[in-house]
């Protein structure tokens, strides 16, 4: 997940800043799904099945925004070196913070920390190993920063490429990269030795760096086809919006392998210049209001801890404790409440001077990385 706020001049796209939070409220339900926290067996098992692929498409939601925010607001004449390093801020000081506080409630609950784990999961390399308890370690949401931050490294070389491309060609790029995206699954089926759903096929499709960096690479070509005037006016955010909920309803109903990613990706790659092109041309737009953007502002430190107190909330009132329909959901709206709150100390005390201090450092060096002319109107950031 990558939250941009940083402001470059031109157009704003606060409906892409407000996006970011429903997708982490995506990931969220997901996860408090897993709490089984509601006593009537029937109710926890619809809940879980109908928030099942929430999770997932939250995420292949970020990996494509990354791509599409970081082509947009791409400086012209920036450097590599000053990329990297106001990416790490924007993801490292979080991620820090989020590990030493797993690392304190795994001990504080008599588990067992291994220290290899522990260490791939600092050094955010977690995503390239294909073993569930080395990719789900410590503060186990970070496993797709290990896939960003593979992302964030490729990205000066991906976007001289990416601004080669004629404008004319973007869309068949777009719809190359979408073709492979659907072949991955078929791939991880036919890996020699594996059967429908295991490690190895898992982890190439969800968690592999490369595998999940054509998401990426398609936000990207994206960002460029609005940036050249080649979006399709008739696609806007409501139309986007219910293939999303198409797209969705599709992942549900197709085999795991192939829900993780490749039944929703047409519907995001469309939602996301949807909305950006509804906030250049001031169309209507749900999340673009004041609470929307705080929201999504804070939406990358929700998503690093929420997981932290649905697991040890429930752990503190009982691991194995369910309630009735009422108490379960005041329980999860409550987790909700509370993670919103340490994620707005976490933004403003740690994410916020972090960046502040990169970028004041940052202005001093020369710059060498460049993208493609755009036209000036539309030069935009969330």
């Amino acid at each position: 997940m990558i939250p941009n706020s940083r402001t470059t001049g031109g157009d704003r796209l606060p409906s892409l800043t407000g996006m970011r939070f429903v997708a982490a409220a995506l990931v969220f339900v997901f996860h408090a799904s897993l709490a089984m926290v509601f006593k009537n067996p029937d109710v926890s098992s619809d809940f879980t099945e109908a928030v099942a692929k929430a999770g997932t498409t939250g995420v292949s939601f970020f990996f494509v925004l990354s791509g599409f925010v970081l082509t947009w607001t791409a400086e012209p004449g920036d450097t590599g070196r000053r990329f990297w390093r106001r990416r790490l801020a924007k993801i490292y000081p979080n991620h820090l913070v989020g590990w030493v506080v797993a690392l304190v409630l795994i001990l504080a609950t008599d588990q067992v920390v291994n220290s290899r784990d522990a260490l791939t999961n600092l050094l955010l390399l977690q995503s390239w190993v294909p073993r569930f308890d080395v990719l789900f370690s410590m503060n186990d949401v970070s496993w797709s920063l290990s896939c960003e931050l593979f992302f964030y490294l490729a990205f000066p070389l991906l976007l001289p490429l990416v601004a080669r491309i004629r404008p004319e060609r973007l869309w068949a790029w777009a719809g190359a990269v979408v073709a492979v995206i659907g072949c991955v699954p078929l791939l991880a089926e036919l890996l020699p030795g594996q059967s429908g759903f295991d490690i190895y096929s898992f982890w190439l499709v969800y968690a592999l760096p490369p595998v999940r960096a054509l998401e990426f690479v398609l936000g990207m070509l994206m960002a460029r086809i609005v940036l050249t005037g080649k979006w399709i006016p008739f696609i806007g955010l409501v139309p986007a919006g219910l293939l999303a909920l198409a797209g969705y309803v599709l992942a549900l109903n197709v085999p795991q392998l192939y829900s993780i990613v490749a039944a929703t990706i047409v519907p995001i790659a469309l939602v996301i210049p949807a909305a950006a092109v509804a906030d250049l041309e001031n169309g209507p737009s749900p999340f673009r209001g004041r609470l929307m953007v705080w929201l999504g502002e804070v939406s990358f430190a929700f998503y690093l801890l929420h997981r932290l107190v649905l697991t040890y909330g429930h752990r503190a009132l009982g691991e194995r404790r369910t309630w009735d329909i009422p108490e379960a959901v005041l329980l999860l709206v409550a987790a909700l409440g509370l993670t919103l709150v340490l994620a707005a100390l976490l933004y403003r005390l740690v994410e916020r001077p972090a960046m502040r201090f990169i970028a004041g450092s940052a202005r001093r060096e020369p710059k060498a990385l460049g993208r493609a002319p755009v036209p000036p109107a539309a030069e935009a950031q969330t």
